[in-house]
């Protein structure tokens, strides 16, 4: 049980600190663009539905381990977060206001550090790996950078 519940409390303090940067982020973005999106009380409610979704998302995660359906056990956390965001913004309209008032590029910033954090963590086992996959991986870096090119290129040309 107390396992259980300093889960949720290490998952609600990883939660408050990315609304922080994600406050923080949007505030030097204020400084640096005054035309940008302002920190009001509807961006802190907004923040506040983000956090409660997210909470309950991993509520229901944790609930769905004990069902003996394999498909809903290894459903991943952020797609039981992502369900509950989408119905709660289906049913309540002032849930898509409130999160509109958050600047999306401020909500990419602690996403990416705790991306690179995940990252950085696993490079022992990154360097057991053979070194053909970062061959593979500059040539995926590659085609898609190419490709992305071709397409951007051959809307620009039909856009005249």
């Amino acid at each position: 049980m107390t396992a259980g519940l300093n889960q949720y409390v290490k998952y609600a303090l990883v939660l408050l600190l990315s609304i922080a940067l994600i406050l923080f982020t949007q505030e030097i973005k204020l400084v640096k663009n005054p035309e940008s999106t302002p920190v009001t009380w509807l961006t802190i409610a907004g923040l506040f539905s983000l956090y409660l979704f997210s909470m309950m998302g991993i509520g229901i995660s944790q609930i769905m381990k004990k069902i003996d359906i394999s498909f809903l056990r290894n459903f991943p956390i952020l797609g039981w977060v992502s369900i509950t965001s989408l119905v709660m913004c289906l049913i309540f309209d002032f849930f898509v206001t409130a999160i509109q008032a958050v600047d999306f590029l401020s909500i990419t910033t602690p996403i990416l550090t705790f991306a690179g954090i995940s990252v950085v963590d696993r490079l022992a086992d990154l360097r057991k790996s053979s070194w053909k996959i970062g061959i593979v991986a500059i040539f995926v870096f590659i085609g898609t950078y190419v490709v992305s090119a071709l397409i951007a290129q051959f809307g620009l040309t039909l856009a005249g």
